[in-house]
């Protein structure tokens, strides 16, 4: 059966989806962002890909990226900072969902995402990165972002607004992805320079986090 993807990311309009919010208040803003079962992860800034084979399968694993073939499972994965990367193949019938932080990315997170996938069937893999911090306001100690242009070469260091070495985690996510043959669109949005519209724990301390959701619809499902 034919098949479309329905993908979003959430803004701070939409509300705290941090996992661990009220029940009662976090339920219906889910299901407002994205309607259907979710699969949430406990993020751990780990390289760990969990498989769903059915709405909620996996929900609360440890676990920084999922990826399912099975329509109507929702992926989410929560930021305030990392970077949200949204995949699919190109005939829809496989999805994943990552955590980037820089962690993460050093850790293999993406490459480990587009494997998975690809075992499950998908080609033509192309991804949306969503909200994040840019290397602007991304201040980085000199030993981690050694880390981090070791994996992704040197393209990944930058200088903030105030001088001082900085974190491209945008270049990073492109690097570890280009090499796969992964397209990415980049969504937009520096999560530190927009306060009125997105979440920042590394700016201002923000607790709330968004969500970054990707689901298969079958041919005529609501969008």
């Amino acid at each position: 059966m034919p098949r479309s993807v329905r993908s979003s990311f959430s803004e701070r309009g939409d509300g705290d989806l941090c996992i661990d919010a009220d029940p009662a208040g976090l339920a219906p803003r889910r299901q407002s962002v994205a309607p259907g079962e979710w699969t949430w992860l406990r993020q751990v800034h780990g390289p760990r890909v969990v498989e769903v084979g059915a709405p909620g399968d996996h929900a609360g694993a440890e676990a920084d990226a999922a990826v399912t073939t099975t329509p109507g499972a929702v992926l989410a994965v929560h930021t305030a900072d990392c970077a949200p990367v949204l995949l699919r193949s190109e005939d829809a019938t496989v999805v994943g969902a990552a955590h980037a932080g820089w962690r993460g990315l050093v850790a293999g997170v993406l490459e480990e995402t587009v494997a998975a996938m690809v075992r499950a069937g998908a080609t033509g893999i192309r991804a949306r990165l969503g909200p994040h911090i840019r290397g602007r306001c991304y201040e980085f100690g000199a030993d981690e972002l050694d880390l981090v242009a070791a994996r992704y070469g040197d393209d990944v260091r930058t200088t903030t607004g105030w001088g001082t070495p900085g974190l491209d985690v945008t270049a990073a996510v492109e690097a570890a992805l280009g090499v796969l043959g992964v397209a990415v669109t980049d969504h937009g949005g520096c999560t530190a320079c927009e306060p009125r519209r997105l979440w920042s724990h590394r700016a201002r301390g923000d607790r709330a986090r968004m969500a970054a959701t990707i689901t298969i619809l079958d041919e005529g499902a609501a969008p």
